[in-house]
């Protein structure tokens, strides 16, 4: 029943996304689904509206990562995965659309302001991390980045106090970017041990938010260099399998 009432929806609402095309041209669609969205949710700010794979269907990304799929008049808005069936079985479209987006958000933020443990050697990988100092599973795997290193990936760390701003954890990260040694302040607050507070120009704010951007709501959140995310702790040989470097 559940099943047969999904599909009864999902019939109702494309009906509806084909009926919404005839009525606009070409080029005000996208136009008109963003002026709708944005009147209609206080606050919400649209980075991208495109056409979906799917026909008749719009897919809306906002600054804050959700993704919503919408008619091409805007006034049908459908939220959740967007699944595709093909030979191979279940295609999550919907993630595949957020990895690219990622990826592309984090080149166009680049480098700024991370925390590096470079490879040993050569680099055969890098990740992003985006962390809590405070964050017990964050902890666990700082222990194992010098393990991640000798097997050649370099880690990057973002920093995503969850606490958010003008918090303990969050002044916390900024005294350990601050600090003349980032890395032995980071391996020190990471152990539990106290950081000398500081304070000077940082972009853990910044971070902050961009994590916010590509969807990242827990700690310890690893974007692989082609946008893709693994949520949470992940043991270093089975991260660097996933990679395919075992």
């Amino acid at each position: 029943m559940l099943i047969k009432s999904l599909f009864k929806s999902c019939l109702l609402f494309i009906a509806a996304a084909l009926a919404g095309v005839t009525t606009l041209q070409a080029g005000e669609v996208e136009d008109t689904i963003a002026e709708k969205l944005t009147a209609a949710v206080p606050g919400l700010k649209i980075s991208e509206v495109r056409e979906s794979e799917a026909k008749g269907l719009y897919e809306v990304s906002s600054n804050n990562g959700d993704t919503i799929f919408t008619t091409a008049d805007g006034q049908y808005i459908l939220t959740g995965d967007l699944l595709k069936v093909t030979s191979n079985g279940i295609a999550n479209v919907s993630e595949q659309g957020r990895v690219e987006q990622r990826s592309r958000v984090m080149d166009d933020f680049g480098g700024k302001g991370v925390i590096s443990y470079p490879a040993t050697g050569t680099e055969k990988a890098s990740i992003a991390v985006f962390t809590d100092i405070d964050c017990p599973y964050c902890r666990k795997m700082h222990d194992e980045v010098p393990q991640l290193n000798e097997m050649g990936i370099t880690v990057h760390y973002y920093g995503f106090p969850r606490s958010g701003p003008n918090t303990p954890s969050f002044r916390k990260y900024i005294s350990v970017w601050c600090a003349d040694d980032q890395q032995a302040a980071m391996d020190a607050a990471k152990q539990g041990r106290s950081v000398e507070q500081q304070s000077c120009e940082n972009p853990v704010r910044e971070q902050f938010q961009l994590g916010g951007r590509v969807g990242v709501t827990g700690t310890p959140a690893i974007v692989l260099e082609d946008g893709t995310m693994v949520a949470g702790y992940v043991p270093a040989e089975k991260l660097a399998e996933g990679l395919g470097l075992l």
